[in-house]
């Protein structure tokens, strides 16, 4: 992905030279592969230090969060969204953004490739084509099909191009489509399921959390200045590792994304655990588009259907 890189550091060198941003936020490399860190580049020469490819799955839309300056940002299709989100909730002005778009094929599961290996990944490299990725490491070198290494929510992505930006760096790539994917299988899966069937499937789910918060403070969507989690007056739920305390965290934590969330994967990416927290909110976005038909992040004229009362509503899911 040089082509992306490179065009990337040409638009933003230019409008930071311009003074049409005050900065550019974007990835440089991480100290570890496959997690490259959000960058915020105030100079020209910050700008050289900016990459893209598969290991980009962190949300830059949680960096835009009440700041003032004017403000470039690069951002594929899941960020976009969550940028029309926080344009809808007021938490950053349209006009201070200058959205330079990237049409994604997807971000690379640092979890699956992990797991594949025994040792240690010391480098990953993705072909210029897109097709393969080779990962290797003291005594082995792995090569695999992209496809099938990439995040679920990647690999069922329905927006891979931005649906707001002021400069593409790239044709726009095709879309997929709901005869291409079946992007709620794992959804009805568990609806299918009876009530012990579903305590045990969650029971397990968070079996593994540890309460370290890292889904939360990934998510762009959860921007409140204290957590109801942090709340001490009143305290709503424990801090404990209790499994009621960890149910009620993450429970609560989907509701308050529902009709927000655009399945950008970075709670799951975050997740030192690698629990599928996306099992909750999927769930939830199933259930705006059947009952709503509304998908987050795909306007900035329509408050999301959580945050509007109408007379009309449908109310065919009240029972």
């Amino acid at each position: 992905m040089t082509s992306y890189t490179d065009k990337i550091r040409e638009i933003s060198k230019r409008l930071l030279k311009e003074g049409k941003v005050d900065m550019v936020i974007g990835f440089t490399r991480g100290s570890v592969p496959m997690m490259h860190q959000p960058m915020f580049a105030k100079n020209q020469g910050d700008v050289d230090r900016f990459v893209w490819d598969g290991n980009c799955g962190i949300n830059l839309a949680n960096y835009v969060t009440d700041r003032k300056e004017k403000i470039g940002i690069v951002a594929k299709g899941c960020d976009a969204r969550n940028l029309a989100v926080h344009i809808v909730e007021n938490k950053i002005n349209r006009d201070q953004l200058y959205i330079i778009g990237v049409p994604c094929t997807g971000m690379l599961d640092r979890h699956k490739l992990t797991a594949s290996v025994t040792g240690e990944i010391e480098s990953i490299v993705e072909d210029e084509a897109g097709k393969t990725v080779t990962i290797s490491g003291n005594g082995f070198s792995e090569t695999y099909d992209r496809a099938a290494v990439l995040q679920e929510n990647c690999s069922l992505c329905m927006h891979r191009n931005p649906v707001i930006y002021d400069e593409l760096i790239a044709d726009k790539v095709p879309e997929q489509s709901e005869d291409d994917v079946d992007r709620f299988a794992a959804v009805r899966k568990v609806e299918e399921m009876s009530p012990d069937e579903k305590w045990a499937y969650f029971d397990d789910l968070l079996s593994d959390c540890i309460r370290c918060y890292a889904c939360r403070n990934a998510c762009p969507l959860c921007y409140c200045p204290t957590c109801f989690v942090d709340e001490s007056k009143p305290q709503w739920v424990g801090k404990s590792i209790d499994p009621t305390d960890i149910r009620i965290f993450h429970f609560l934590r989907a509701y308050h994304c529902a009709g927000r969330c655009t399945d950008c994967g970075a709670c799951v990416r975050s997740c030192p655990m690698g629990i599928n927290v996306r099992a909750l909110t999927k769930k939830l976005e199933k259930d705006c588009l059947e009952n709503f038909g509304w998908e987050a992040g795909l306007t900035t004229e329509q408050r999301p259907p959580l945050d509007t009362y109408r007379p009309d509503d449908p109310e065919q899911f009240i029972k």
